[in-house]
């Protein structure tokens, strides 16, 4: 589909770690307190998987909390003593991040070419505000909302909805960009349109709806809505 014939969404709802903002100091961090090359790997989606758990039960915690309790944990499934202190330490890396170097030249295109841009995060409120002005992006979007607005982690589909309804536009008029597969899936199945962002080791979900775009950047998805 060219740039000429898609239709340009009412808004991107763009989603932040990894999509956005490069993780390596995260990785660097836990790597620092729990040895291995796939650490970082596993210690993330051990992250996601005890969040989404949580929810399915009715339950909420901070990501920062989350993200410690499953470092501690997974070091004590290898015999590695890590504190509470460490792993607080490590979780402060998450605020540290910067852009990918195609983000900010896309979103300036984007916001001049007069799309609407609003960052969806399982950061904390005040985890994101850091991150995004850390990485220099805030002033690109005209609203911020992290998952602890809802005390629900995507991808419950009332993340996605509500975000749409707060900022007055359908939920068929949204369009997620994120790198993440389950994300993709999880906006898809709540009614918005999707674009997957092919970062390093990622691919879209073989089970979910497909992406109406792939784009290998946000360069590219900025060129694909003709901005």
């Amino acid at each position: 589909m060219t740039a000429s014939s898609l239709a340009r969404p009412d808004m991107l709802l763009f989603d932040v770690n990894q999509t956005m903002l490069d993780m390596g100091p995260v990785h660097a961090a836990i790597r620092a307190v729990l040895p291995g090359a796939d650490s970082p790997k596993l210690w993330f989606a051990t992250t996601l998987q005890y969040a989404a758990s949580m929810t399915l039960a009715g339950r909420y915690a901070p990501l920062p909390e989350i993200g410690a309790a499953v470092l501690r944990m997974l070091a004590q499934g290898q015999g590695i003593d890590v504190s509470q202190a460490q792993a607080e330490a490590a979780m402060r890396s998450l605020t540290r991040l910067p852009a990918h170097a195609d983000v900010q030249p896309a979103l300036q295109r984007l916001k001049s070419a007069g799309l609407r841009l609003a960052a969806l995060s399982i950061s904390t409120r005040t985890g994101l505000r850091a991150q995004l002005d850390h990485a220099g992006i805030a002033d690109c979007f005209d609203a911020q909302f992290s998952v602890q607005e809802f005390r629900l982690y995507k991808p419950h589909p009332d993340v996605y909805r509500r975000v749409a309804a707060r900022m007055r536009v359908e939920a068929a008029g949204t369009m997620l960009v994120a790198a993440h597969g389950w994300d993709i899936g999880g906006a898809a199945w709540a009614g918005l349109r999707t674009a997957f962002v092919e970062r390093a080791g990622q691919a879209p979900f073989a089970l979910a709806p497909a992406p109406e775009l792939v784009v290998g950047d946000l360069g590219e998805l900025a060129q694909r809505l003709g901005a």
